[in-house]
């Protein structure tokens, strides 16, 4: 299974973290711990089932992009962090 982390802004609503979900990519994944956690689903998802723009997915130590994340293929081993982009000046 993968392991899920997710950053101190999200802690609240995942304090038991890191997670194992099932899943084949990224969205299988985060759709597993959605359904066991449906109040997070809104702070990574927007109403359209993207991700939101300041959220930022890495896959083994790799950034992805947005509009390719949910999409990537992961294996059983693969640690995804979920994180909030940092942006201004």
């Amino acid at each position: 299974m993968a392991e899920v982390h997710f950053t101190s802004w999200l802690r609240e609503l995942v304090p038991d973290g890191p997670l194992t979900a099932h899943g084949g990519t990224v969205g299988d994944a985060l759709a597993e711990v959605f359904a066991a956690r449906p109040q997070v689903r809104s702070y990574v998802l927007d109403d359209r089932g993207r991700l939101r723009k300041h959220v930022c997915v890495f896959v083994d130590g790799a950034r992805l992009k947005n509009v390719d994340a949910l999409g990537r293929t992961i294996g059983p081993q693969t640690k995804l962090h979920v994180m909030q982009a940092l942006s201004g000046g």
